[in-house]
């Protein structure tokens, strides 16, 4: 365990400080992350409102560097790129987002590393911009506030309700003593399910190679050897990492054909792939065009007042049959909105009719007025053929699958590269407002999470060209949908319904996807700590949070006076740390409501235990080491130790640039 201390815009603390310094409340933020790093960017901004020059100490705990994190640490492969536009990149709020806060404006990542916007940017490129905007916050905190970051884990909070918590890290025999504790971890480990177990125990009886769900930068493959087929679960952006890192990463390259088509040169190197999921099918590519002209205005017909009343059932709601219906609809608005505004050629009515009866239309009214309306089938909104793209389609043979799905990969490019295509542009700006709305009704399940990522998060176009590549020179195959593996005759073996009868056998199987963010499995000490301790756990196993303000709620329901949780562990988990520039930022919507949240917990704690001090002072004189602790706070003997040695770790610092840092 080590510790840098950092001080944001004040000097370097001193164990001579004055009394009201050394009496200043705690709050510890385990995970300083992207999400742990905007929640600190808010409590830069709010701090002035609401905390003012009182001091403040704040203890970063994290085993990676603050502000990329685990997830978006600079050290890592250069071959990796983010699935964003550096022009989609943005740690900094602006007045679309719905927050009581103060906007505090800053640079999109493009506009910070003075790239072109358009450019899919690799990830240690916004691992650096992540550092920057942490030591821009810093920069931007009051002189009374300081930071302090430990580098190591946390493996429990303990403490009471009403009191101080002890905040217990790993390798350190006392712990932190904090006035309020803020969960912001990212991504995590967790421990393998039954199948998965299951799956393991095979691989290590027959000698086989089994990777489990895991972050794909951090696995080791050197078990997925040259030559050798590799059954791959999961066609997502983990599929992509493992692609990427096992024929580039292995010294393979991509060449330009002369006709618009990639060649693949392997290094020989490479395993031979085998991908296969529910839906069969890659992500789709990100959209290659800008929008133009008018903007649907949404939200329509799923906004506050829905969810208000949604919240507001006494039975509760059920996604598909109350949710669904509003989210279908408000999409296809979006839709058919850009139709008729932009392509109105392609329409049998004026919009301003086709408006009117949408709105009052119920699902299978909408369905008669669409096809009357909208002459082409390839123009209408389909969400359900979208989200199975292969349903009922069989081939009868693998080699037939493989010119199939190569066909659709191309179709999928060409659709998403094309302008007069730009209502699916319209959608993807309602699935945006939609996850702003769905924030709000906690833990829905996970369907909605994957469909959203499918049709809005998928990757770049040139990987989508890259699985061309390598598809036609025989390092990538498709198995198709509906992708069941099973593990017998000593060796694993894919099958599924786009070729009947047929399967792929390999002696290695990878996981492509990121581990469950459930408490009950979860590897992280801290997590399963508090879920053993009782703390309130959704159907889904995320960590069931305030919708307010983040604080964390036990198994009554009651919220937690002294403890908060922002991430995809929580059932609020649907808004990414950052994102577009304007698209309203529920993460940041979030990170505001907490950081004001603590803030005026904290100071009001902060006058009520001056009050007390002034008092005990009149009395007692100089504060000494022996004062008698009845006159102390719950856990204020553990915390008076720990902050005077956080002092003279401040006072060694030595301030670094224009903010005060040190290691």
């Amino acid at each position: 365990m080590s510790s840098d201390t950092l001080a944001g815009s004040a000097p370097p603390a001193d164990p001579e400080q004055p009394r009201d310094a050394a009496l200043s409340p705690t709050l510890v933020i385990v995970g300083a992350g992207p999400r742990g790093t905007g929640l600190l960017e808010r409590i830069a901004a709010n701090a002035p409102e609401l905390y003012g020059d009182s001091g403040l100490d704040i203890h970063l705990v994290d085993p990676y560097p603050p502000g990329g994190g685990r997830i978006w640490r600079e050290e890592q492969s250069p071959l990796l790129w983010m699935n964003s536009q550096a022009q989609d990149v943005t740690m900094f709020t602006d007045e679309t987002v719905a927050m009581a806060g103060p906007v505090r404006p800053g640079p999109t990542l493009h506009e910070w590393a003075d790239i072109d916007g358009r450019v899919f940017s690799d990830r240690r490129r916004l691992g650096a911009y992540l550092n920057w905007v942490y030591e821009d916050t810093l920069a931007a905190l009051p002189p009374g506030i300081r930071v302090q970051h430990h580098v190591g884990r946390a493996l429990r909070v303990d403490g009471p309700r009403e009191g101080r918590q002890q905040v217990w890290l790993e390798g350190r025999a006392r712990p932190l003593v904090a006035d309020l504790v803020v969960l912001t971890l990212g991504h995590l480990d967790a421990e393998l399910d039954d199948e998965q177990s299951e799956l393991a125990a095979y691989a290590r009886a027959n000698g086989l190679v089994h990777l489990p769900p895991d972050f794909t930068a951090d696995s080791d493959l050197s078990a997925l050897r040259p030559g050798e087929p590799v059954l791959v679960r999961g066609f997502g952006l983990a599929f992509v990492d493992l692609m990427v890192l096992l024929t580039e990463g292995r010294g393979g390259r991509y060449e330009e054909d002369g006709e618009g088509e990639l060649v693949y040169r392997p290094s020989g190197r490479e395993p031979v792939l085998y991908v296969g999921s529910r839906r069969g099918v890659p992500y789709h590519s990100k959209i290659g065009y800008d929008w133009t002209g008018e903007r649907p205005p949404l939200p329509r017909f799923f906004g506050p007042g829905e969810v208000d009343a949604l919240l507001a059932r006494p039975d509760g709601f059920d996604f598909r049959r109350d949710v669904w219906p509003l989210v279908e609809k408000e999409l296809g608005f979006a839709h058919y909105h850009r139709l008729f505004t932009v392509h109105p050629e392609r329409t049998g009515g004026a919009w301003t009719d086709f408006e009117e009866k949408y709105a009052a239309a119920d699902r299978a009214e909408r369905e008669v007025l669409i096809a009357s309306a909208v002459p082409d089938p390839a123009d209408r909104l389909d969400l359900g053929a979208l989200d199975r793209p292969l349903e009922g389609v069989s081939h009868p043979s693998y080699e037939a699958l493989q010119e199939g799905l190569r066909g659709y990969i191309r179709d999928d490019l060409t659709r998403r590269h094309d302008p007069s295509c730009s209502p699916d542009l319209a959608v993807f700006l309602g699935l945006l407002s939609v996850y702003g709305q769905l924030v709000r009704l906690g833990d829905i399940g996970s369907w909605w999470h994957g469909f959203f990522s499918y049709l809005a998060s998928g990757p770049p176009g040139p990987r989508l060209r890259q699985m061309l590549a390598l598809s036609r020179a025989g390092f990538l195959d498709f198995l198709g949908a509906d992708t069941t593996v099973t593990a017998e005759d000593g060796v694993f073996r894919a099958s599924g319904a786009s070729v009947p009868g047929a399967s792929v056998e390999a002696r290695a199987l990878v996981e492509a996807r990121l581990p469950e963010p459930t408490l009950e499995r979860a590897r992280d000490t801290l997590l399963r700590e508090l879920y053993n301790d009782g703390a309130g756990v959704t159907p889904e196993g995320l960590l069931a949070v305030d919708a307010g303000d983040g604080r964390l709620l036990d198994r009554d329901g009651r919220p937690h006076p002294r403890r908060f949780a922002l991430g995809p562990h929580t059932e609020a988990r649907g808004s990414g740390a950052f994102t577009r520039p304007r698209t309203g930022g529920p993460a940041f919507r979030q990170n505001d409501a907490t950081a004001r949240a603590a803030l005026t917990f904290l100071g009001a704690l902060d006058v009520r235990r001056r009050g007390a001090e002034d008092r005990e002072y009149g009395e007692y004189g100089e504060y000494g080491e022996d004062r008698d602790a009845e006159h102390l706070d719950d856990g204020d003997a553990e915390h008076r130790d720990e902050r005077v040695a956080g002092r003279v770790s401040v006072r060694d610092a030595q301030p670094v640039a224009d903010h005060g840092t040190a290691a």
